[in-house]
């Protein structure tokens, strides 16, 4: 009887313990939020990440009944304001709008100032978009089998342009390179639009764009859309074939874009935000701004997200490990 009442005993110390321990958070969860919300945006203004945390936040301003204010951080690749997001502190008022740029980081410097995974909290996948491989009007190929033919007859002398070393675009195309055992010259410039207009100047043949900024471009014959990296066509490019539907079975390339909160920020507190996050993607007119944005919803959770992340730094090292890409300081 004595063991089984220190059993008891025990048992209802440490209930007591986790009640004790949890009723901080619970409250704290329950009062959240009780003051304005920052989201860093880590790039441009009037980019697609700003114009997503600008849509998104509208919405969860209504939903949270405080401010929900969108602040450019940029600079670095993104890397400045996601360092900046991931020193904050964990309490739910600071969110980023993050994007796969977070794994080609980890991946591309040999050391960053925050660490990916352990730094950051996943909250919410809002969705993605393609990437588009996009050729100058006066490029030959006419076609992406005209393009694979050309380059296997003229290994390292077909150029393609990238936003710049290690970027997402410069490794899809590496990627791409490794899948069809073809051997392309790499041009890096110093952002997408810059790439583009030489891409439409016909001084660079060929780029690996995204479909929402490349897109509008395709549409309006200024270049050339060959493929989209997806699993599936684009809905804003129904006419562009994918890569897999062109014999590339194993490949898949694209952006993301989703929401973090700094590391160690309560479970109740991510779980709110993901909660008010998918409510506002579920709304017909946010949808349609995105689609229109050329990214698809397709909301996931902390820890999809998080598993999405692990994956692509895996993925993503081992195009650059074969490629021979030199890590940056």
């Amino acid at each position: 009887m004595y063991m089984n009442a220190m059993r008891d005993l025990r048992i209802a110390a440490a209930f007591l313990a986790v009640l004790s321990f949890g009723l901080p958070s619970l409250a704290w969860a329950q009062s959240y939020p009780s003051k304005p919300i920052r989201v860093i945006n880590p790039f441009s203004p009037g980019g697609s990440s700003d114009t997503l945390a600008r849509t998104i936040g509208q919405h969860l301003t209504e939903r949270l009944g405080q401010p929900v204010l969108v602040e450019s951080r940029t600079g670095a690749g993104g890397n400045i304001g996601a360092d900046a997001a991931a020193k904050s502190a964990p309490d739910g008022y600071t969110l980023l709008m993050g994007t796969n740029f977070l794994p080609v980081a980890a991946v591309m410097h040999r050391k960053l100032s925050y660490d990916v995974v352990k730094d950051l909290a996943p909250v919410t996948l809002i969705g993605g978009t393609s990437m588009l491989l996009v050729a100058s009007v006066q490029f030959p190929a006419q076609t992406f089998a005209d393009f694979v033919a050309l380059a296997k007859a003229k290994p390292g002398e077909i150029a393609y342009a990238s936003a710049g070393a290690g970027t997402p675009n410069h490794l899809a195309m590496e990627l791409l390179n490794q899948r069809l055992g073809i051997n392309m010259r790499h041009v890096p410039y110093r952002s997408n639009p810059l790439a583009m207009n030489d891409v439409m100047g016909g001084h660079i043949p060929l780029l690996m764009d995204f479909v929402s900024t490349g897109g509008p471009h395709v549409r309006s014959g200024k270049v050339r859309g060959l493929a989209v990296t997806g699993t599936t066509r684009a809905k804003v490019l129904p006419d562009v074939p994918t890569v897999r539907e062109l014999g590339v079975p194993n490949y898949e390339a694209g952006a993301w874009f989703a929401v973090f909160a700094p590391g160690k920020t309560p479970r109740a507190i991510i779980m709110r935000l993901h909660s008010d996050i998918t409510a506002v993607l579920a709304m017909q007119s946010v949808e349609k701004s995105l689609n229109d944005l050329g990214v698809e919803v397709a909301p996931a959770g902390p820890d999809e997200l998080g598993a999405l992340v692990k994956t692509e730094i895996q993925k993503w090292n081992s195009v650059v490990e074969k490629a021979g890409i030199p890590k940056m300081d």
